[in-house]
């Protein structure tokens, strides 16, 4: 038997894994042994949400990554600040705040709720 320290969703385990050579059945047992408490974990949220701010021309707030918008959360004609978040995209299962990269006016949003968007994409458009 082999024992191995593991880290799963931010817990430690401790477990044992026996490995059954040749001419036995070829099967691995995974025994879970007990909770390892070394440090305390950070306390557990169902999705963090990521600030990303756009780069690229002012005026201009281009998708980060591909994706899909999940929430606008500004509509046409609202006056925004700098860091202001102006939508979430979600990306590989994690909600990732799109935020306005300058103070200004929506002039327009070029996507809906649901929209699939690829890197680049312009997503809002600041006067």
């Amino acid at each position: 038997m082999k024992k191995y320290r593991i880290r799963v969703n931010g817990e430690e385990y401790e477990v044992e894994v026996e490995e059954i050579k040749e001419g036995g059945e070829k099967q691995t047992s995974f025994v879970e042994k007990s909770p390892v408490s070394s440090a305390p974990a950070a306390p557990k949220t169902q999705e963090k949400k990521k600030a990303v701010q756009s780069s690229g021309i002012p005026g201009e707030v281009k998708a980060p990554m591909s994706g899909k918008v999940l929430k606008v959360t500004v509509k046409t004609g609202d006056e925004v600040t700098k860091g202001q978040v102006l939508m979430i995209l979600e990306a590989m299962k994690m909600e990732n705040e799109i935020t306005a990269n300058a103070d200004g006016k929506i002039k327009e949003i070029k996507v809906n709720e649901g929209a699939s968007v690829n890197p680049g994409d312009i997503l809002v458009i600041l006067e």
